[in-house]
């Protein structure tokens, strides 16, 4: 047994009993093609953005907000973690650039700013979050925050994440292009998207990817063909790459599989042991093991390796969105820079220093 492979067949060794949570969904039919573990509780971590922009495009809906609206940096925002766009607080870009800020670059500070634009305060915008997520379904969720950093009492479920997926798709189709960018430039410095499937996997077209040491590599994916849209969820892959093979392997199955056997979304039952308990595998994911497993997964550049036969390289430049500041934000310092009362203390749950890149 190889050096990589016996770490590897250690790692496995080592986790812990949750399995890793993973669903594929007809966007249309509501049919599941493949489910595990659906209802166990865990981390969101970046994938809260999804609910993040959903709570945003209902305020656009009720005609509060517009694209063209100024989202502006606030001390408060700007004093979240990486990964973020270090806009200093006065400075303001249009909603329609936050957005793409926030789903491309998954920037926690920008992602804090849309929250405080849209609800008045974060406070008041989580509980948005939350009473939207109630009114569509999302039975095992809870947010305490617009960005995904760990806290007390932040959790969702694969079930409850495909469920957000397919009501986007489904309510904001004329929003879907925010999902399936492959990057943005802002003039001086390109970004492309963390969703490896863009631009990759035939049909791909969203949508969120997410990472904490708590939740290990999470990936919301999205893919149509042939007039067919299907929605993927995958939970607690051990890097980049395992998480894209894995979203590939589900959405290419269910596009290329027949629905007519398989159980619907609504009426798959709660099932296993540990759905009350929120799952924690920081041990696993951000051991000195694991990294050392990661880093033997890269290229001579030092891109994650792929392994999925359905996914591509982009042998061309990135189609890039442009987003950026407002001209002339930030001449004068914004008044609504001080920190929103009530946050509480963030979870003693470890966060990585830095971000994974691709």
């Amino acid at each position: 047994m190889g050096v990589v492979a016996g770490t590897c067949a250690s790692l496995l060794m080592a986790l812990p009993a949750f399995a890793n949570p993973r669903l594929v969904v007809d966007v249309n039919s509501l049919k599941v093609y493949e489910h595990q573990d659906i209802f166990q509780k865990w981390y969101p971590a970046s994938l809260t953005k999804l609910m993040t922009a959903y709570t945003a495009f209902r305020a656009i809906k009720s005609g509060q907000l517009a694209l063209t609206s100024p989202v502006v940096m606030t001390k408060n925002a700007a004093s979240e973690p990486p990964s973020k766009m270090f806009y200093k607080p006065g400075q303001a870009m249009t909603l329609d650039s936050a957005l793409k800020m926030m789903l491309v670059k998954s920037a926690n500070d920008v992602a804090v700013a849309i929250a405080e634009t849209v609800g008045g305060s974060e406070p008041a915008f989580i509980d948005r979050m939350n009473s939207e997520a109630r009114r569509i379904g999302m039975t095992s969720s809870h947010f305490v925050n617009a960005n995904g950093l760990p806290g007390p009492g932040q959790y969702t479920t694969a079930r409850d994440l495909a469920v957000l997926a397919i009501t986007l798709k489904r309510e904001f189709p004329e929003y879907a292009s925010y999902f399936s960018l492959e990057g943005f430039t802002t003039g001086k410095k390109d970004y492309p998207n963390y969703n490896m499937l863009i631009g990759r996997f035939e049909g791909a077209d969203g949508m969120k990817t997410g990472f904490i040491c708590a939740s290990g590599f999470n990936q919301v994916s999205s893919a149509t063909r042939d007039g067919r849209s299907v929605v993927s969820v995958v939970l607690g892959e051990d890097s980049l790459g395992a998480r894209a093979d894995e979203s590939a392997r589900l959405l290419q199955m269910a596009l290329t599989t027949s629905g007519a056997a398989k159980p619907s979304l609504v009426q798959i039952a709660p099932y296993g042991e540990t759905r009350d308990l929120v799952a924690d595998v920081s041990k696993q994911i951000c051991s000195q093991a694991a990294a050392k497993v990661r880093s033997e997964g890269r290229d001579e550049a030092g891109r994650q390796k792929l392994l999925s036969p359905f996914i591509h390289e982009i042998n061309r430049p990135l189609k890039l969105a442009f987003a950026g500041l407002i001209p002339g934000s930030g001449d004068k310092l914004a008044k609504a820079g001080s920190d929103p009362a009530g946050q509480g203390d963030v979870a003693n749950v470890p966060i990585p220093v830095p971000r994974p890149s691709l």
